[in-house]
């Protein structure tokens, strides 16, 4: 088959090659079928297989075969033959032997797969689709008040239009048998397609809305689950599970299908552990079976009026109830408890600074308490300056019938000779002239000093109000009273 023109001797290229016998090192390089350097360990009689599997809305995944051998990739856009005419975009999502794989799993014959493949989407496919996708929001809620409307019992919940835009699917739930005739053709003088009712369980419709579980991840039905296998609460016995319906069902009002993930695992489990054992026969009295720890194979029993249970192997226990059904009763079954490992909680120290206190739990509780002490704080400074305002009123009152005064350093000297504000009186000084002043405005004696000389008794005039409470601030222990 080979040219000799390369150092391999001829005789490398596979069969289907078109190249005459040249391989790419030193002949023509004609290489038109495919790079067989890649296929140097598959049969030359090998042909890959033909069926694909493509992905639609709401999981929904189907096969189709590929008689022209399109060279797809997952991922890739299609356009597939319509399950009633026309064509549809969806998703490759296998390609190859892992298709083959796929049926047999899902019990799919070939000869079963008749849909093709028509081509890879092109650009004007793809807008169709997308146009297409956007009206099925707006079409959802006008069909479900045509529903309304006409007073039918059922509760469409998602709707899935062809790539093409000539048909939409109606996906609905209802208890029963609805009779939708008249709404179909209300729906098709509405939005002049062809419609397709389906009606789908309470499982399917959170699978095709899809939300977020309980255990914080994404719902198995809108993510990888594709058969729904009954659930029923004997899974949740077997595991020890408390039965309460609103921690055991999901967002579809049913059983949550996760109780069937360990169910097996719970089952070889629980070969080894005895059923039925309600109590033991002892010399002491009757030990009341109280709970068991399948993994670990350890089974507590207690006495009445005890509060302290004792933990069996069950080894033991299936050794006492032989003794029992013989007439046999074993001693205090005390002395043949099982010290279970208590776990001890170590407290981790953070590798780290905390500045801010963020890896603490009560952070946001001590804010409160530090806004009350600051609270308190300013009301004990509020409650102060009252009382010492409402202290500074006594004093203005017991001193209204007595002239202010302010003692100054460099004036002290002393007092002068108190007068009735009735009859006021001329002071009289060492004035030059030997005659005495008169009484100035205002009610005190203005008294001239002798140039040079200073005034050794004279008072300074009261002032305005808010002068005198800021020296009466000033000069709280200086002006109480004598009477106090």
């Amino acid at each position: 088959m080979g040219c000799g023109s390369c150092s391999t001797g001829g005789g490398c290229a596979p069969a289907g090659c078109k190249s005459n016998g040249s391989c790419l090192t030193g002949g023509c390089g004609k290489m038109e079928v495919y790079d067989w350097l890649s296929n140097l360990d598959m049969p030359s009689n090998y042909k890959p297989f033909q069926v694909i599997e493509v992905k639609f809305k709401g999981a929904r995944k189907e096969f189709f075969v590929n008689n022209d051998n399109i060279y797809l990739e997952i991922g890739e856009l299609v356009a597939v033959e319509g399950p009633t005419g026309g064509y549809d975009i969806g998703h490759v999502s296998l390609t190859g032997e892992l298709v083959r794989m796929q049926m047999k799993r899902r019990k799919t014959a070939i000869d079963q797969v008749t849909r093709k493949v028509y081509r890879k989407a092109t650009e004007a496919d793809v807008e169709k689709w997308k146009a297409a996708k956007a009206m099925e929001w707006e079409t959802m809620h006008k069909a479900r008040t045509l529903a309304l409307d006409l007073r039918l019992s059922m509760k469409i919940s998602d709707v899935d239009y062809q790539g093409d835009k000539t048909k939409a699917t109606f996906f609905y739930t209802a208890e029963g048998r609805v009779d939708f005739r008249e709404l179909i053709k209300k729906m098709a003088e509405t939005f002049r397609i062809r419609i397709e009712m389906r009606q789908i369980g309470m499982r399917q419709e959170a699978g095709r809305l899809g939300g977020i579980g309980s255990c914080g991840r994404e719902l198995c039905c809108s993510t990888w689950l594709t058969n729904f296998k009954t659930v029923s609460t004997a899974a949740a016995r077997y595991q020890n599970l408390s039965l309460n319906t609103l921690k055991l069902a999901g967002q579809c009002g049913k059983l949550k299908c996760c109780l069937n993930y360990e169910l097996d695992t719970y089952l070889d489990a629980l070969k080894d552990i005895p059923d039925r054992v309600d109590s033991l026969q002892t010399e002491v009295g009757v030990a009341r079976h109280q709970k068991t720890d399948i993994f670990k194979k350890i089974m507590w029993f207690s006495y009445p009026n005890m509060e302290d249970w004792i933990p069996l192997k069950v080894d033991r226990v299936k050794e006492i109830m032989a003794m029992n059904k013989k007439g046999q009763k074993p001693n205090n079954l005390k002395e043949e408890a099982v010290e279970v490992a208590t776990t001890t909680i170590i407290d981790k120290i953070p590798d780290y600074e905390n500045v801010v206190g963020q890896d603490s739990l009560t952070r946001l509780d001590d804010k409160p308490k530090n806004k009350g002490n600051r609270n308190n704080r300013n009301n004990n400074q509020n409650r102060n300056r009252n009382n010492a305002d409402r202290k500074e009123g006594a004093e203005k009152a017991e001193r209204t019938d007595r002239p202010e005064r302010v003692d100054k350093p460099e004036q002290r000297g002393p007092k002068p000779p108190q007068q009735s504000k009735n009859k006021p009186e001329v002071k009289k000084e060492n004035a030059p002239g030997g005659q005495a002043q008169p009484k100035a405005q205002g009610g005190q004696p203005k008294v001239k000093a002798p140039a040079g000389q200073e005034q050794p008794n004279a008072e300074k005039p009261a002032g305005n109000k808010n002068n005198r409470n800021r020296n009466n601030r000033r000069k709280k222990p200086a002006d109480k009273p004598k009477n106090e």
